[in-house]
């Protein structure tokens, strides 16, 4: 008996370690992930919650036109005055992300009188201590002499190395202010941007839900700093309030409608944020009679050191126009000498789609500015937009594989059908300026006996559609 006693005791230990062992193991587990998991429990976000968040918003169109495009502004506000009205309503805190700083021109452009638009708002960002209200900036620039004065006067300096934790680069540019106010746009913070560029953004004011939404990313960038990995697992106050699936509610200029923010790459999507793909197939599927897209780039490839074919969007617009029936795309494609020529293979390829069909439409545009005095074609069109009958979205990223695999950047989705109050939605307006843009004698339709000279490359005279 003394015998099986003990074999049982053993057994029994044996049963315990084992036991004992799994625990320490799971243990461990947990505090790894816990320690590695973006921590951001000390940012109280001013108090606001989804519950006294304001929904009763105001939004503003913004863009800048230089002054030697015959364009008129068209339901919109210059970026400058939409940038220092944010700054002047700042009462707590200004939170910036921008890929990159240089609103103080060098020495042999400093006599420009465009350059003056930079030096101007980069002292009212100087001057915001001045009024004890917080800068925080989240910026991939690491050698910036701007970051640098910023934060010896006191802002809160924050860098990502997206080489370490995409392989791309950081591309997002927005503002968020007071947790309260907030800009989604093109423009980043160099002088080319309020000056010489043709950018365009929105400005909403006193949306403190969205604002918060859009506050988290920020979050998400600071809490990234110094970081080489990504975390396991997210922290909560960086999910997203809103998506895709669960529009915030709210009114827009006395009139109803519904918005959420996406975010790229997929790698920054903590849970319940929608994936800027997954919002721009939304938008897309949703759109009943026509889809107007504006954008720099338009290349369906990975371009990189070994270039691969990405159908992602490009196969959004294909189904959408092989399903719908009076469908009308057009897309308005920025010129310039870095625009790759297989831009226009693609471009031709979706025109086929339409030929001879009476159930949809696609009509293919470049923005070639005039010829700079050094005879090069600089692409100064930089507008990222889509807008529907019912949808608008508007982003920080081209539509180029890269964009969206490794870079960072966010979108905003704005649903609103036509008022009946008289009041132009945010439809209505970005259509108006898609059309002005479409129609101005800037453009030039994609021709296969007049093909742009959008490139240094030698693009071939042979294509047809």
């Amino acid at each position: 008996m003394s015998v099986f006693a003990s074999s049982s005791c053993f057994l029994q230990s044996q049963h315990k370690c084992i036991v004992i062992f799994a625990l320490v193991c799971c243990c461990a587990v947990l505090i790894a992930l816990i320690f590695s998991a973006v921590d951001v429990w000390g940012d109280d976000e001013d108090g606001i919650t989804e519950d006294s968040c304001s929904r009763t918003c105001r939004f503003v169109l913004v863009e800048n036109i230089p002054e030697d495009l015959s364009i008129p502004y068209k339901d919109t506000v210059p970026l400058t005055t939409g940038l220092h009205e944010l700054l002047d309503r700042a009462r707590r805190s200004v939170e910036i992300v921008s890929p990159w700083w240089a609103l103080n021109s060098t020495k042999s452009e400093s006599d420009l009188p465009q350059a003056k638009q930079g030096q101007i708002l980069f002292r009212q960002l100087m001057s915001l201590r001045s009024r004890s209200v917080s800068l925080r900036v989240a910026s991939g620039l690491t050698d910036s002499p701007e970051l640098k004065a910023l934060a010896q006067r006191g802002a809160d300096v924050r860098y990502l190395n997206m080489t370490a934790l995409t392989r791309g680069q950081l591309n997002s540019s927005f503002w968020v202010v007071d947790r309260e106010h907030m800009y989604v746009g093109s423009a980043i913070m160099d002088w080319r941007s309020l000056s010489t560029m043709k950018e365009f953004g929105i400005i909403i004011h006193d949306c403190s839900c969205l604002a918060l939404d859009l506050h988290r990313i920020f979050s998400l960038y600071c809490q990234l700093q110094h970081k080489d990995f990504l975390p396991s697992i997210w922290s909560k106050r960086l999910y997203a309030l809103n998506n895709r699936d669960k529009n915030l509610l709210l009114s827009l200029n006395d009139s109803k409608a519904e918005a959420y923010i996406s975010s790229s790459p997929d790698l920054f999507c903590p849970k319940h944020r929608t994936k800027d793909t997954e919002a721009i197939k939304r938008v897309i599927q949703e759109a009943e009679t026509f889809i107007y897209i504006s954008i720099t780039d338009y290349l369906p490839m990975m371009n990189r050191s070994q270039p691969k074919y990405w159908s992602l969007i490009d196969n959004m617009l294909r189904e959408a126009l092989i399903l719908s029936r009076n469908l009308r795309v057009r897309l308005l494609v920025s010129c310039g000498e870095q625009t790759e020529p297989l831009t226009l293979n693609f471009l031709w390829s979706l025109k086929a789609l339409c030929v001879e069909s009476l159930n949809c439409s696609v009509e293919a545009k470049f923005f070639i500015p005039r010829e700079q005095s050094d005879g090069r074609l600089y692409r100064i069109n930089h507008s990222r937009f889509m807008v529907t009958d019912s949808s608008v979205y508007l982003g920080n990223s081209d539509w180029v594989g890269n964009e969206f695999v490794f870079n960072a950047g966010v979108g905003v989705v704005i649903r609103q059908r036509p008022q009946e109050n008289n009041t132009a939605s945010v439809v209505e307006r970005m259509k108006a300026v898609f059309e002005r843009d479409w129609h101005s004698h800037y453009t030039k339709t994609l021709d296969p006996n007049n093909i742009p000279a959008c490139s240094m490359h030698t693009v071939k005279e042979n294509i047809r559609v």
